[in-house]
């Protein structure tokens, strides 16, 4: 006995009283008062601005609204437990053990990579500190806890808690959280939906329920079967809560361009941080117009919904429209229905170019010399292909049609004279090209490169298209100009990403090819055409699984592209000119208003040739085009 005593002198009296100096300290050093955890600032909210000026929409704190815990769910707090720290109501603020397990974590990996965590640590995390991980800011977490425990109750701590935690897109404390998800006060909610917002706390960009109700989910039942295991519900009460839905009642909010809001929310989080975002009072200047993103958006919708009664009801899309002399993006959709579907199609969606990246082949084989009115063979042959396989190429609708000028091919998006193209200058020459052009991409240099057989992005795409449009200059799609703080300064400016890929020659040559598909089809559809000149490339993907089409105005560039997620077939006769193409030209009857011409390199001299002999022909001949020299 006495010899515990002694221990009991020699080492926790030391501790006890290294300890009781350390709250001293920082009691000293760090007014730790609750109540200032009970006032609310929503600062000021970012803006963003229109290409007019004027404000499209907002990123702003929903309404913290504090909330006595005796006005909270017993089963809210049962949630919290079994998700955050079941120990709360009995340790003295930190907990020693996994305080002990984190440390020996630590220490392996050199750094503060884990950190034991109780509702007092998160808390005071949350209004002190920061989720930095450093060794110091872990001491000081644990001091300024065990301090709060010391001054405050339990209660007191636990209430401070709940109505100050993250939810993500703008939203802190349960009760804001509660209305914002289901519309309800906090004292309304369900038994599952109280561990949906529990769920929601350990990680809100994974788990947040309004960008992704499945990951809500799973982890809604994990601190469900926690509250069973704890005691907190019976199994009738766990079995009933498991099978319910994660339903969410959208916020009622400004439903113009949700998705160029999402990706512009995503780039300024990484800016300025996800709680500053909401209340630092940026002002950004997005080049969106607000016109022509609603005329997008209604044609996208109309031909979008008549494809998934027609053809597949899982049919999906996405459309940019972009200034082409600066890259401004004007209207940007990334999916059908922003509400069932985050994922923007137009931004992060890959799918594989096929014929939209011929145009690159042709403009490589001008700049080694060919010309458009240069005739090739349309004809079936055979080649090793890049696997050592002896492949046979076809044509689109596998038949041949013998002599045509480059020219024809382009316009007609024919195979075999494409690949020829490409066999006859080095398909190393189009890599490099395609590289000039835009594509990131590491592409392989095969024969069947030339049929457009890269993955890659729609804004991707629109930017390559684009510079044939614009005298060769390359310049990249964006969609933020500048954003100022709450004091004027400008924190961001957009530096334009801008060369030139090709010559204008090559660029002119190339354009007035591309407008040849247009001509043909206006020829068709006379009254209902738009105005301004206009150039195009169609792409279609084997088995019909992606159709683009990529069209320019000299004001103008659109690009959209129709196909199912996950890449199966849309159906046999599922081309460009039946999905894609009228959504394109819904949206440039509206906004093309003037009479235009291309700007052309003014060396270049037009003739007007048999599209399949290459011969010079009077306009009036039935196979008559105009091309440059």
């Amino acid at each position: 006995m006495r010899s515990m005593r002694l221990f009991l002198y020699s080492v926790w009296l030391p501790m006890f009283a290294v300890l009781a100096a350390l709250l001293m300290f920082v009691g000293q050093h760090m007014l730790v008062d609750l109540t200032v955890l009970e006032r609310y600032d929503p600062g000021k909210p970012t803006v963003l601005l229109d290409d007019t000026g004027a404000v499209w929409a907002t990123f702003a704190l929903d309404k913290r609204e504090p909330i006595d815990i005796n006005h909270v769910p017993s089963y809210l707090i049962q949630a919290c437990l079994a998700a955050e720290d079941w120990q709360f109501f009995t340790h003295p603020g930190i907990s020693i053990k996994g305080i002990i397990r984190s440390l020996l974590v630590n220490l392996r990996h050199g750094r503060a990579v884990q950190g034991a965590s109780t509702i007092t640590q998160q808390l005071v995390r949350l209004i002190y500190f920061g989720h930095k991980k450093t060794f110091t800011r872990k001491i000081k977490e644990q001091m300024v806890s065990l301090l709060l425990e010391i001054r405050f109750s339990k209660e007191q701590i636990l209430q401070a808690y709940l109505n100050h935690i993250y939810f993500g897109c703008g939203i802190y404390g349960v009760q804001a959280a509660a209305k914002r998800f289901w519309a309800k006060s906090i004292q309304d909610i369900t038994l599952d939906e109280a561990a949906a917002l529990l769920a929601v706390v350990r990680s809100p960009g994974t788990y947040c329920p309004l960008l992704h109700p499945e990951a809500t989910k799973r982890r809604r039942d994990l601190i469900l079967r926690n509250m069973l295991k704890l005691g907190f519900i019976s199994q009738a009460q766990c079995d009933s809560a498991l099978a319910s839905p994660i339903v969410i009642i959208e916020h009622q909010e400004e439903k113009l361009a949700l998705y160029a809001k999402e990706a512009i929310r995503s780039r300024l989080e990484y800016m300025v941080g996800s709680h500053e975002l909401y209340t630092g009072g940026y002002v950004v200047q997005t080049t969106l117009n607000k016109d022509i993103q609603a005329k997008a958006e209604q044609a996208f919708a109309t031909h979008m919904e008549s494809m998934r009664r027609t053809i597949d009801p899982s049919v999906e899309g996405a459309l940019i429209t972009m200034n082409g002399v600066t890259g401004e993006i004007k209207a940007l959709i990334g999916g059908y229905d922003f509400t069932t579907s985050r994922f923007n199609r137009a931004l992060q969606a890959r799918r594989q170019l096929g014929s939209v990246f011929k145009p690159i082949v042709y403009a490589a084989a001008l700049e080694a010399g060919k010309e458009m009115d240069e005739v090739l063979i349309d004809e079936p042959f055979s080649l090793i292909d890049e696997r050592g396989i002896t492949w046979q190429p076809q044509n689109f609708d596998r038949t041949f049609i013998g002599q045509m000028t480059r020219a024809y091919a382009l316009s007609h998006s024919n195979n075999i004279v494409t690949i020829k193209t490409l066999l006859e200058i080095g398909a190393p020459s189009v890599v490099a090209m395609a590289g000039r052009c835009g594509i990131p991409e590491k592409l392989h240099p095969w024969p069947s490169l030339a049929l457009g057989t890269i993955d890659t992005t729609l804004d991707t795409a629109l930017g390559m298209f684009n510079l044939f449009v614009h005298d060769g200059v390359y310049v990249k799609p964006h969609m933020i100009s500048w954003v100022k703080d709450t004091w004027g300064q400008k924190i961001y400016s957009y530096a334009p990403q801008t060369h030139v890929a090709i010559s204008s020659v090559v660029a002119g040559k190339i354009l007035k090819v591309l407008t040849l598909g247009l001509e043909r089809v206006r020829a068709t559809m006379p009254d209902s055409w738009i105005d301004s000149e206009s150039a195009s490339k169609t792409g279609t993907t084997n088995d019909f699984r992606t159709c683009w089409f990529i069209g320019a105005t000299p004001e103008l560039t659109t690009g959209v592209y129709v196909g199912c997620d996950d890449n199966h077939t849309m159906g046999n006769d599922r081309y460009p000119l039946h999905t894609a193409f009228p959504i394109w030209l819904g949206l440039h009857r509206q906004v093309t208003t003037e009479q235009k011409a291309f700007h052309y390199d003014p060396t270049l001299q037009t003739i007007c040739i048999d599209e399949r002999t290459g011969k010079r022909s009077k306009p009036e001949h039935p196979r008559a085009i105009k091309i440059f020299i």
